[in-house]
């Protein structure tokens, strides 16, 4: 199956964030529990989601990870995540 935003983002919104509904009450509460999720999983504090950090923690993430990091810079932001939640 060809990774597409279209097959991707039902994964991480539902698995990923551990926030599954078929809609989310309002776009503060989803990004309230995605900023909540990447706060636990940045275990350095440093507002940045390695790959190594989201191995453990969000495993839908790290199974996407090249995908998400387009630009190839190693790491994720609280609001790269959102922007694919919210597509």
């Amino acid at each position: 199956m060809k990774l597409t935003l279209k097959n991707i983002l039902p994964i991480v919104a539902c698995a990923s964030f551990a926030v599954c509904s078929s809609s989310f009450a309002d776009d503060a509460s989803k990004n309230q529990q995605i900023e909540k999720r990447f706060a636990k999983c940045d275990t350095n504090h440093d507002g940045k989601l390695t790959l190594a950090e989201a191995k453990g923690c969000m495993p839908r993430i790290y199974d996407h990870f090249s995908y998400i990091d387009s630009s190839n810079k190693g790491y994720l932001t609280v609001a790269e995540i959102q922007a694919v939640a919210d597509r």
